[in-house]
């Protein structure tokens, strides 16, 4: 396993995260492919044993069932400080809003609730989830630089949003003397590249970490054209949402991938990952069984030539945003004045 700075947060993170996303009750929230309790905990056994020390949850993983898996297991498993644990928080709700609760409060409420599911005193990276455009982002950034204050909180990071957003965030942040975003998780892939664009080329200008989430395109990098059926390419229908209507040109990248890994006799997942790992400090990697953690590391010990990165990238062509981005893009548009 390779490590490497967490930005300038001056925390060292291994360079695969292990995604918990998959971790949590199936009958709870939006995935019905997760894995339960006992599962999760074999996962995250083996995740130790290869130097894994990054893993990465969120309250909304099947409503929290996956933080309180995970903080469980790592409990159980190994001693606080060897870990770094990430978590997050998603925009106000409604009802906060109709209750008063402005965003500084709500960062803190969101981080106790977290904190006690995970049986944590502390986490090492907190992460805004998506970017709030019914809150004054200035109260969020006041909440973060109170829970940094009280020790809750190691470091700060922001997901699903825009360059020019973080842009804006830690200018603010840094004429106040709070705490800065030392990493973004954003969409990220061979197939899905848009991020290139001005967020990837910001962060590494900025030394901020990139730590993107789905690495392997929800599984569809990791499996040749026309032979993925997992549980979770037959329930995940919001990775449908996100790849369907790109399938037919992704499936030329998915094919040069699935080459160029019989000919280095690894993994299709290890070729996409190594591909990753040159523009990225640790993609969030979902991994849900052994087998697929065991690829996963070992993109770390491969090295692809120019000519191979090259290769893999030749058949790109520009993508619409999907998902949480497509959605803030259109809320973006409409601040614009």
């Amino acid at each position: 396993m390779e490590y490497a700075p967490l930005g300038t947060s001056g925390i060292e993170v291994s360079r695969i995260c292990l995604g918990c996303m998959g971790f949590g009750d199936p009958a709870l929230g939006q995935h019905g492919w997760t894995l339960d309790e006992q599962a999760c905990r074999v996962s995250v056994k083996r995740a130790l044993e290869a130097g894994v020390t990054f893993f990465d949850t969120a309250p909304v993983y099947q409503q929290g069932t996956s933080e309180q898996y995970l903080g469980r297991a790592l409990r159980d498993l190994t001693s606080r400080d060897s870990v770094v644990v990430a978590t997050k928080f998603t925009p106000r709700e409604q009802w906060e809003i109709d209750a008063g609760i402005d965003g500084r409060e709500h960062v803190r409420q969101w981080l106790d609730r977290s904190l006690e599911r995970l049986g944590m005193d502390h986490v090492d990276l907190y992460i805004c989830h998506m970017w709030d455009y019914h809150t004054a982002m200035e109260q969020v950034m006041e909440g973060l630089a109170d829970a940094v204050r009280a020790g809750k909180v190691r470091a700060i990071g922001l997901s699903n949003s825009f360059a020019w957003q973080m842009a804006k965030m830690n200018f603010l942040a840094r004429s106040q003397g709070w705490p800065e975003f030392v990493s973004y998780q954003g969409h990220y892939n061979l197939i899905h590249r848009e991020a290139e664009r001005e967020m990837v080329p910001f962060c590494q200008d900025q030394e901020i970490a990139l730590t993107p989430y789905s690495p392997l395109a929800g599984g569809r990098l990791a499996h040749r054209p026309g032979t993925r059926d997992t549980v979770r390419s037959r329930r995940d229908g919001y990775g449908n949402v996100k790849y369907g209507a790109t399938a037919d040109e992704d499936a030329v990248i998915e094919g040069r991938v699935a080459d160029l890994a019989e000919k280095r006799g690894v993994p299709m997942a290890t070729v996409a990952l190594a591909w990753l790992l040159r523009n990225v400090t640790a993609p969030v990697v979902g991994a849900t069984t052994p087998e697929q953690l065991d690829a996963a590391v070992l993109a770390t010990e491969l090295s692809l030539t120019d000519e191979e990165a090259a290769w893999l990238e030749e058949p790109y062509r520009p993508h619409a945003l999907v998902g949480v981005m497509a959605q803030n893009g259109k809320q973006s548009a409409g601040n614009v004045v």
